[in-house]
């Protein structure tokens, strides 16, 4: 196996650290992980480096479900042919994990809601940018009432979308016959939540409002 490269040295020396402090403090509690899992809580959280769920709320390890992708974004249900990764985990969290809230986290400086705001990537080939022009569609709908208001560029028409982003997918999650069923039950709450990277403070939606308040 090869370890040479810089990337991956960076990776094995936080390895190293986390055996000898994070691991042996925590030695009982990985042991209980080893039988399985019981988390309270599923985020759907942005594949974006600066934005990891389990450090933002300072949870332990088997605390969080985490499922990352690009602008945080969960697609409708729908039974069509294909590989439904989010719609897969959000089935076994709510079916089989039984987790009593969802939480949808946007966040600030989003490239997934920029590029879906500027349309930059629409006709690209996949393997160039199609991927992601195919997947951020989702928020098509919504981007013409931003652009109107805001235009497609700048920090005001961008924090529009991220937010706005984040109530398609709450909106989508509903859309799904588990997700119906058990919030109809009062088994399962969703929740809204925007991190601002800039000054790493986390906003919450107000759902009867629509508006994003700090925690």
């Amino acid at each position: 196996m090869q370890t040479d490269s810089s990337a991956m040295s960076a990776l094995l020396d936080g390895y190293h650290r986390f055996r000898e402090t994070g691991y042996s403090a925590e030695h009982e509690r990985w042991e209980q992980l080893a039988n399985g899992q019981s988390p309270k809580t599923m985020v759907i959280s942005c594949s974006d480096s600066r934005v990891d769920p389990a450090q933002i709320f300072d949870v332990a390890p088997g605390e969080l479900f985490v499922v990352r992708n690009v602008a945080a974004l969960v697609p409708p249900f729908e039974t069509t042919p294909g590989r439904h990764g989010v719609s897969a985990a959000l089935e076994f969290a709510i079916q089989f994990l039984k987790v009593e809230q969802v939480v949808v986290l946007g966040h600030g400086m989003c490239g997934g809601c920029q590029a879906a705001l500027t349309q930059n990537l629409h006709g690209n080939a996949p393997g160039e940018g199609g991927f992601v022009a195919k997947w951020i569609d989702m928020l098509d709908e919504v981007r013409d009432p931003i652009a109107t208001a805001h235009g497609t560029t700048g920090r005001v028409a961008e924090r529009a979308m991220e937010l706005a982003a984040v109530k398609v997918s709450l909106q989508n999650l509903r859309t799904f016959p588990c997700v119906q069923e058990k919030e109809a039950q009062g088994d399962l709450t969703l929740r809204g939540a925007y991190f601002a990277i800039s000054d790493g403070v986390l906003h919450l939606l107000d759902e009867d409002s629509g508006d994003f308040g700090p925690a």
